[in-house]
């Protein structure tokens, strides 16, 4: 039992020390890069040094290493190994009675490791950074406010809101319509020119409005106004649910938005249900890359490691490519949240299989 005990601790600890060298390494120089890119916009939009560190590169390191930890991964277990099998260590290991299952168990306890960090980031460390990155982006980055236009809600059931457009710029709300339905029957409607959010007060303040109340009879009662302040279940943060903001909510808040966004008919959940399914799903491709990185380099060839590391790159890229791209069926309504974004994993896991059964010939 020594041996295999060393053995573990051997592949783990080159496992886990090759996977934080390389993504210090590449954190460096993508951030580098990424530096050279927008000075000048941290310049122009008068950002300081400790806003420029604290606000954006601290947070931007856990949202760059989840994003691309599948590669980091990848590379990780492609490169040791290579070396291992270029060294004939793993002849040697498959010699001395080490099965190669037994030899794949220190490589699937560092992915545990690994997902099991992914996943903490994704659901604790990565929204509260999220939400200073791209609040710093959108202020010294892009600096740009589109108008929201031609929102429909149910806020409420039987109660529906219609805006033609929202400016982020004043927080108005134009042409905005609010209809109350009973029984399969409109019981009232408010219409007004314009409408103002009071975030004091959390209301509305209605401009140029008009009520009409309809009744089962021949005659509905009319209100006009001027101002009207009013209290209905939308802000205007509801305004800016979008593929950005998703990625700033904490785990039961990304939950509760969903429910909201279904029970409203927001289009904008899909976003929502993204994000949600992505925090688990990325995690989970440390094992199934792994398997395939250990199936692919444990064989010693004669080019050395470099065909190795040129495969483990193309296979991690195409499926973080794979994983985006997937996304596109849920824009489409192919496919569900759900079932599109674990199509990556289930189809990487049976090439992951594959690899595996054929690896010890």
């Amino acid at each position: 039992m020594t041996g295999p005990k060393k053995l573990d601790l051997y592949i783990t600890k080159k496992f886990m020390s090759t996977f934080f060298i390389s993504l210090v390494l590449i954190i460096g120089i993508v951030i580098i890069f990424d530096i050279s890119e927008k000075i000048d916009k941290f310049v122009s939009n008068n950002a300081t040094l400790h806003q420029v560190i604290f606000d954006y590169y601290v947070n931007f390191v856990p949202y760059f290493i989840n994003m691309f930890s599948p590669l980091f991964v990848f590379l990780t277990v492609i490169f040791f190994t290579s070396r291992l099998a270029a060294n004939s260590e793993i002849i040697a290991i498959l010699s001395c009675g080490i099965s190669y299952k037994r030899l794949m168990r220190p490589y699937l306890v560092s992915a545990f490791f690994i997902a099991l960090l992914s996943l903490a980031l994704n659901l604790y460390v990565i929204p509260g950074a999220n939400k200073q990155r791209l609040a710093f982006e959108n202020q010294y980055v892009k600096s740009v406010q589109t108008t929201v236009r031609n929102v429909h809600y149910q806020i409420a059931p039987g109660e529906f809101v219609y805006v033609e457009s929202f400016s982020p710029w004043n927080n108005t709300a134009y042409r905005m319509t609010i209809e109350t339905i009973e029984n399969n029957r409109i019981v009232s409607k408010l219409s007004s020119e314009s409408a103002v959010w009071d975030s004091l007060s959390g209301s509305w303040k209605l401009k140029k409005y008009f009520i009409r109340e309809f009744s089962e009879g021949l005659e509905d009662k009319v209100t006009i106004g001027e101002t009207k302040d009013t209290v209905i279940a939308l802000t205007k943060l509801d305004f800016y649910r979008n593929q950005q903001t998703v990625q700033t909510l904490p785990y039961g808040e990304l939950q509760e938005l969903i429910a909201t966004q279904k029970m409203r008919g927001d289009s904008n959940v899909m976003y929502a249900q993204i994000e949600k399914h992505t925090r688990f799903a990325l995690p989970f491709s440390a094992f199934i890359l792994t398997i395939m990185g250990l199936a692919l380099s444990s064989r010693k060839k004669r080019g050395g490691i470099g065909l190795n590391i040129g495969v483990g790159i193309a296979l991690s890229f195409s499926y973080i490519l794979f994983l985006r791209f997937s996304q596109m069926f849920v824009y489409t309504g192919l496919l569900p949240p759900f079932v599109a974004l674990w199509v990556p994993n289930v189809l990487f896991a049976g090439i992951a299989a594959f690899l595996y059964k054929i690896a010890p010939k």
